[in-house]
């Protein structure tokens, strides 16, 4: 597989490091001079110098036969425009984009560039996944799919606790798909009931979260 990898900062110089390591070509593209000198010592002629929001410069990198390409810069308007000249210019068959700010997500989304990574929203999800309580955490966003996967926590004095799940009525195009009930892991069926602490997964399209989470709030 070959990926170019735009961006020479600690993401970069990581993936480059591991995706070499696995046998994978790669070509890292970075506009810092110093930072070219440095990083060629380790990779030698995997790294360029040069802009890759500039044709020019992906054309150089072999863009046109890449299989994936990651825009991991420092930033965020950067790695749209280099995923998006990939996508549509070079019909680079997988892009993906790295998001340094949260608040710049919906620019990612509106422009229809990604798969994202976003550490930040990452470490958030998790923080939230650990507190005794929380609403409703995103946990995965497909977005091929037009579907996300969330997590929601069965509230003491909830009025789903002790009810069947064939007893709910579930939003329209919601699926559970698991419970986690301490360390017990449960694949939900029709006849399962719902306790106060469960864990629940669930597969729904963007836009039903409130629905979700008005359902398990009610009391």
């Amino acid at each position: 597989m070959f990926v170019v990898i735009a961006g020479g900062g600690k993401v970069g110089r990581t993936l480059t490091r591991m995706l070499t390591a696995r046998g994978n070509e790669v070509m890292m593209i970075e506009q810092n001079r110093r930072r070219v000198q440095r990083l060629t010592q380790e990779f030698e002629e995997s790294v360029m110098l040069g802009d890759a929001t500039e044709i020019f410069n992906l054309e150089r990198a072999g863009i046109e036969r890449a299989d994936v390409i990651a825009a991991v810069t420092g930033d965020d308007e950067d790695n749209i425009i280099i995923c998006q000249v990939a996508n549509h210019k070079f019909k680079v068959p997988k892009v993906i984009a790295r998001v340094n700010n949260p608040e710049n997500q919906e620019a990612f989304d509106v422009l229809d560039v990604g798969p994202t990574v976003s550490a930040t929203n990452s470490l958030l999800s998790l923080i939230e996944h650990e507190m005794p309580t929380h609403k409703l955490v995103h946990l995965l966003n497909l977005k091929k799919e037009n579907l996300e996967i969330v997590e929601m926590m069965v509230e003491e004095g909830s009025s789903l606790s002790h009810k069947r799940i064939e007893e709910i009525k579930l939003p329209k195009d919601v699926l559970l798909i698991s419970i986690l009930r301490g360390v017990q892991a449960l694949i939900p069926q029709g006849s399962t009931e719902l306790r106060a602490g469960d864990q629940i997964l669930a597969i729904l399209e963007p836009g039903r979260e409130e629905e979700l989470t008005h359902l398990f709030l009610s009391q």
